[in-house]
């Protein structure tokens, strides 16, 4: 009499075989892992701790070159300026975002239309964008002063004045990713119940009433992904600033990642601009820790 058939998981050498098959498939994906980021990513930190630039001989100087940034004026400017930079590019899209969210969310004629036309452009592409500011910022010819003219204000510098480029930088930023904002949030609008907001209007709730204490609680996890999206694009920004400002007046817009650039590419400056690296690394994770905490701390409706 032939003994029962045994289920697949205990035949003799089927967990082998899986194991076999684990491998098969998660070493070259180590592998990847591996060479595109970890090695790379110790190779700067091993770098970070040499004087070395481009056609010399590497010297240990230990940590030198984080001492160095430590008292470096123009490095710790770079700091201020791409944490000023960063919050206003993630407040104002954010407000502006809602606000254009609420409004495309109600039923009126064209609404479709113009949804897509407000959609446009995150579409293009920075460097695109940054050229097509660059001469709307112009001081004679740009068509911002023109507009500024029309309405009787006086003309500005814009990206010319030290005082003002980190707003008229934002200000791209703004009209550039605010749809992406109003995109996530009317996704979060969709997904919200109407039961709350009937019970609301049977008691008389007024609109702010039903926004402040309804629609924006339950849209605040929404929001902290919205922000978190709009923090690291922030951070990492490089193209739009470079295109329209060098990091200038002077080093006015100089953020990091243009610090780094600079110390990289045009001082040769590797083992300095490693360690730049490191502190810039250590930056994010902390913010970043900070955004995963808030989202955590955020309930889901």
């Amino acid at each position: 009499m032939n003994s029962p058939a045994l289920p697949i998981p205990y035949r003799p050498g089927f967990l082998a075989r899986r194991r076999r098959a684990y491998y098969f498939f998660a070493v070259p994906a180590l592998v990847v892992v591996g060479a595109v980021i970890i090695f790379p990513w110790l190779f700067t930190v091993w770098m970070s701790v040499f004087d070395w630039r481009i056609g010399s001989v590497a010297h240990f100087v230990g940590l030198e070159n984080y001492i160095k940034l430590a008292t470096n004026q123009r490095f710790l400017e770079s700091i201020v300026h791409t944490f000023y930079f960063t919050l206003l590019a993630v407040i104002l899209p954010l407000i502006l975002g809602t606000a254009a969210a609420l409004i495309f969310h109600r039923e009126f004629p064209f609404r479709g239309v113009l949804r897509g036309i407000f959609t446009m452009p995150m579409m293009a592409t920075p460097v695109a964008v940054a050229l097509v500011w660059t001469m709307m910022f112009h001081p004679q010819q740009g068509v911002l002063n023109y507009l500024l003219s029309l309405v009787g204000l006086p003309p500005s510098l814009w990206v010319y004045s030290q005082t003002l480029v980190i707003p008229s930088l934002v200000l791209v930023e703004v009209w550039h990713w605010t749809p992406l904002v109003m995109l996530i949030v009317l996704g979060g609008l969709a997904a919200l119940p109407t039961e709350p907001y009937e019970s609301a209007k049977l008691d008389g709730a007024t609109e702010w009433q039903l926004f402040r204490y309804i629609t924006f609680p339950l849209l605040a996890p929404f929001l902290i992904v919205a922000a978190v999206i709009r923090t690291i694009d922030a951070l990492k920004a490089f193209d739009t600033i470079y295109v329209i400002s060098q990091g200038g007046p002077g080093t006015a817009s100089e953020t990091i990642n243009l610090y780094l650039y600079l110390q990289a590419f045009a001082f040769y400056n590797v083992g300095n601009a490693s360690a730049v690296v490191v502190v810039f690394f250590i930056i994010i994770l902390a913010l970043a820790l900070v955004l995963l905490h808030v989202r955590e701390k955020t309930k889901w409706i």
